[in-house]
């Protein structure tokens, strides 16, 4: 049975709300803790809360991703380091749940190559799902495979992609899953993407780990660590940080 309130019905209900709103004084609304703690901010520079990834002169909160050990062995220079073809992956020696990751990266000057074999490398959330790095200016390739895409799941919802040589931006703001003990999943993971500036994913679910080949699927993991990818092509990197959240 349907029931219906009158306007002026609704009206007399609303008088109690009216008379509380019209008693109260504004500090019973104020909120004083916790006060959020004091973060410095600097142009062109990592917050003061910021652990630092990479400063400029040194790969060493980077260690090889083939044995999780060894040096890093791509190429530092003049405050940026260079994908070195056939030397691997690279991964942060630290692991990370959720946080906010910034990172600045270049493909190259000299045009080489189309679609997925231009400019081509990776960001690896938790070691495990990728932030495509690809050279989209004027270079058609699968929409799931471009720049800032969730690669293989989810799509950008613009291309702000520069043109080569330019220095780009991603800032991630990154959920990690959530496993129950039995590892079984509760949340999937969550990610909202800026690309130079611009929002291109918006607090999207992933289906699980990023694939080449295959279905997407989710395995129970606890934090891992952020991974560059050796695509072959020598995409360029600096002034990388993160937050943990």
């Amino acid at each position: 049975m349907k029931s219906f309130i009158s306007a002026g019905m609704a009206a007399l209900l609303a008088i109690p709300a009216l008379a509380q709103q019209q008693t109260m004084k504004p500090e019973e609304t104020e909120v004083w803790e916790p006060e959020p703690r004091v973060v410095t901010t600097y142009p062109n520079r990592a917050p003061s809360d910021a652990i630092t990834l990479f400063d400029g002169t040194s790969l060493d909160q980077w260690v090889s991703k083939k044995d999780g050990s060894s040096p890093a062995e791509w190429e530092v220079s003049d405050g940026f380091f260079t994908v070195a073809r056939g030397k691997g992956d690279i991964q942060t020696k630290q692991e990370f749940s959720d946080y906010q990751l910034h990172v600045e990266w270049r493909s190259p000057t000299e045009i080489v190559g189309e679609s997925q074999g231009r400019g081509n490398s990776g960001i690896f959330m938790q070691g495990l799902y990728e932030v495509q790095v690809l050279d989209s200016y004027n270079n058609r390739t699968y929409s799931n495979g471009q720049a800032a895409s969730l690669y293989k799941q989810r799509i950008p919802l613009v291309n702000a992609t520069k043109a080569p040589g330019e220095w780009q931006t991603y800032d991630i703001i990154w959920t990690a899953p959530r496993f129950n003990a039995d590892g079984i999943l509760i949340s999937k993971a969550r990610v909202t993407i800026l690309h130079n500036g611009v929002l291109v994913q918006n607090n999207v679910e992933l289906d699980g780990a990023t694939e080449y080949i295959g279905i997407p699927k989710y395995k129970a993991h606890g934090a891992g660590p952020i991974v560059l990818q050796d695509h072959g092509n020598p995409v360029s990197f600096r002034n990388i940080w993160i937050r943990p959240l």
